[in-house]
């Protein structure tokens, strides 16, 4: 597994915060007092399905997926995520009810986690990281209505190479199968398209 140690955490997630908005040393100092680094190993779970999520995990090194279920039991893939993303289900964890979602890890995977607590203690706290939280809240709403639009506009080619130029790497570190039904197509489908490229 990467080794990177706690000094080395903070300064990549405060890199990316002063990115969004520069940061006063307080707000800095309390991000570096309230979170831990949380290592979880390939297949692990960070949330399982009907669990509360109760962190945002800020990912450092690793591959992670969210998934749901579908009405015949059927595992669905909503988001595939790398380092300098969140995972997150986002409705459980502002809402502090239980997911739809789980979140698991596809690689050996480092986090770095910031509870439920420790996030309403910094926004009342820190007036700054407001901004920052909804900027990141805004992203994610904007990737949440991209993808959804590429599910209802673009036919399986266009998704698969849409995927290729923001992501090329998640080919080389993701199975296939989970790669196709974040595209909402069979693996067969994705194969044959493949084997046109």
């Amino acid at each position: 597994m990467t080794k990177i140690d706690l000094n080395q955490a903070h300064a990549q997630v405060i890199q990316v915060f002063n990115s969004i908005y520069p940061m006063s040393e307080a707000l800095e100092k309390s991000i570096r007092e309230h979170s831990k680094i949380t290592r979880f190993n390939k297949k692990a779970h960070l949330l399982e399905l009907n669990e509360i999520n109760r962190s945002i995990y800020f990912i450092l090194a690793g591959c992670i997926r969210t998934y749901y279920l579908n009405e015949e039991g059927e595992e669905h893939t909503s988001w595939l995520l790398t380092e300098g993303e969140l995972a997150i289900s986002v409705y459980s964890f502002y809402s502090q009810e239980k997911s739809f979602e789980a979140i698991e890890a596809l690689e050996d995977c480092v986090t770095l986690e910031l509870s439920y607590e420790t996030l309403t203690h910094l926004y009342k706290s820190h007036l700054e990281f407001n901004y920052i939280g909804r900027f990141l809240t805004e992203q994610y709403y904007i990737r949440s209505e991209s993808k959804a639009n590429s599910l209802r506009m673009l036919s399986a080619k266009e998704r698969y190479h849409e995927l290729i130029l923001k992501k090329p790497q998640i080919l080389r570190r993701i199975p296939l199968g989970y790669i196709a039904s974040y595209l909402g197509i069979t693996q067969s489908t994705l194969s044959r398209i493949r084997a046109k490229i």
